[in-house]
């Protein structure tokens, strides 16, 4: 091994490689970009972890730069679970259960648990984290954290920054923090603290009095439901209140590495109806949208009819007596899982009439049967991600746009139009309860004119998204991928305060480097020569 990767071995409990084999794994996550660690650590315990920073920070000080990246189950689409220097994976041994308390409704957790392992204890309590990513299975706590996920149940029930109570994070250069919302005699106490604690209070104080206008005026140019772009500035300092929380989820470990955290719960409703609606237009979504929102449904998921023709192309059976009216324009999933169940029948009684007025079909689910023929449907679009011909492949960038829901059907008006004229195939689906849009082009990473392509329609949705009061990310984070789009949402003083958040935190840039700030011609030399969704396991032995 490296003298690095010596060093590490001799000071940590946990298991260190800089195996080519290994390294050559975690050089990739499910983004487009590849870039190849220098060393895999799968930390212990915390204190592994903050190890590591201490001597990252030792060598930042001697101007040798180590930067360290933590990872979860490597499904980030936005290119923010690879890096250089230290790649620190923690689905080995830090995906613990450390706490759950059913009658007040928490869970304390360690980073590498997966959201479908915790789930599966929860259920078994009536409970559940309502904010689970698509990639559940996979995706851990840890990773949703860093991007503040939302899921399919956030129309109803918000993002992962609802339910997080505190939060345990090693700072750049190796201390310990808790964060939570503190009042001001507390605040005062860490403005007084003589460690880098203490420095990130003044730090983050100073900037938000010092800028205190310049914030409030960016955050009114966003309309739109989420946004993941650059730094939750935000919502540090309310009335009363102080909070990093809001600066650590979303930061993408570029701020903190987060080695603990405790959650709230919802109560879960295994009994819940589900219907598909289809639309012959998307003036009719446009219309019938909110009305459908005002029901109080826990999903309003959608798929076009473009994502349905390339579904039936690439598996015709696949959808056979699964949806009824494959032409129509738009296709919405809903679900309604409100406690009382006279609750749940007449939102679907007002559903129908509402549906009936715009020209509508509709599919309600009788039985187990029918839920699972809704199920499918909604799993259906996961068929886009395995296609592959030539080289071609359905590529994760502009999939992630977030727009205001009175813009939605515009924006998916104009993006189809783009997509039409660039002789690709216009599928769309997401959150349409959240606004989100995800549209993942097949083509050819190898291809120089593919490459042409993709970034010249990436630029158009992002723009087209911002005007409209949108951001570039919704849900799943800038990464490197997005990186160079943070000018379009906000303004060139917003961006430097942003930077200066990041340059608090971590001085020395070690953390996660190039997450919030790559440009354009990085992410270029990073892309790969090619694209597929492969994934498998790469795990020490236990």
């Amino acid at each position: 091994m490296s003298k690095i990767a010596d060093y590490l071995q001799e000071h940590l409990i946990g298991e260190v490689t800089d195996s080519m084999e290994v390294r050559r794994y975690f050089s990739r996550d499910a983004s487009i970009l590849e870039i190849m660690p220098s060393v895999v650590v799968y930390p212990a315990n915390e204190n592994d972890v903050r190890k590591i920073a201490r001597f990252s920070w030792q060598l930042a000080q001697r101007n040798k730069l180590l930067p360290i990246t933590a990872r979860g189950g490597g499904t980030d689409t936005s290119g923010a679970a690879i890096g250089s220097g230290v790649m620190l994976s923690f689905t080995a041994h830090m995906n613990r259960i450390l706490a759950l308390d059913p009658k007040k409704e928490y869970v304390t957790v360690e980073p590498g648990i997966s959201f479908q392992a915790l789930q599966q204890t929860l259920y078994t309590h009536g409970l559940f984290l309502p904010p689970y990513p698509v990639t559940a299975g996979y995706a851990t706590i840890g990773g949703g954290l860093a991007n503040n996920s939302i899921g399919e149940k956030s129309v109803k029930y918000g993002d992962l920054r609802r339910y997080t109570e505190k939060l345990s994070v090693v700072l750049s250069n190796g201390e310990v923090i808790e964060t939570g919302p503190i009042g001001k005699r507390e605040l005062n106490k860490k403005l007084g603290l003589t460690t880098m604690e203490g420095d990130i209070y003044r730090g983050i104080d100073a900037l938000i009095e010092e800028n205190h206008q310049l914030i409030a005026d960016e955050a009114k140019q966003l309309r739109t439901l989420h946004n993941r772009s650059g730094y939750n500035i935000f919502d540090v300092k309310k009335k009363g209140s102080f909070d990093l929380t809001p600066l650590i989820l979303g930061s993408q470990g570029s701020l903190g590495i987060i080695t603990e955290a405790t959650l709230q719960l919802a109560r879960h409703n295994p009994l819940s109806e589900t219907a598909i609606i289809s639309l012959p237009d998307l003036a009719s979504l446009q219309d019938i949208l909110p009305r459908i929102l005002d029901l109080g449904p826990s999903m309003c998921e959608m798929i076009n009819k473009g994502a349905v023709q390339q579904i039936m192309r690439l598996n015709s059976t696949q959808l056979k007596g699964v949806i009824n009216n494959p032409a129509d324009a738009i296709h919405l999933i809903l679900e309604f899982d409100d406690g009382k169940e006279g609750a749940q029948k007449k939102a679907l009684k007002n559903l129908t009439k509402y549906l009936g007025q715009a020209g509508g079909h509709w599919y309600i689910a009788q039985n187990a049967e029918d839920r699972e023929k809704i199920n499918k449907f909604r799993r259906s679009v996961s068929t886009l991600f395995w296609e592959s011909h030539g080289g071609s492949a359905a590529l994760p960038v502009a999939e992630d746009v977030s727009v205001p829901l009175d813009r939605l059907a515009d924006f998916m008006h104009q993006a189809h139009r783009a997509f039409v004229n660039s002789e690709l195939a216009p599928a769309m689906w997401g959150h349409a309860g959240n606004g989100i849009v995800r549209i993942q082009p097949v083509l050819n990473l190898s291809n120089v004119g593919d490459r042409q392509r993709l970034f010249k329609l990436s630029d158009f949705l992002y723009k087209t998204a911002v005007t409209m009061g949108g951001s570039v990310s919704g849900s799943a984070g800038d990464g490197r991928v997005r990186a160079p789009y943070l000018g379009h949402v906000y303004g060139p003083e917003m961006v430097k305060l942003m930077m200066q958040v990041k340059k608090i935190f971590d001085p020395y840039g070690i953390l996660n480097r190039g997450v919030k700030t790559a440009t354009a011609d990085q992410v270029k030399a990073a892309m790969r020569g090619e694209y597929s969704h492969a994934r498998h396991e790469h795990l020490p032995h236990s």
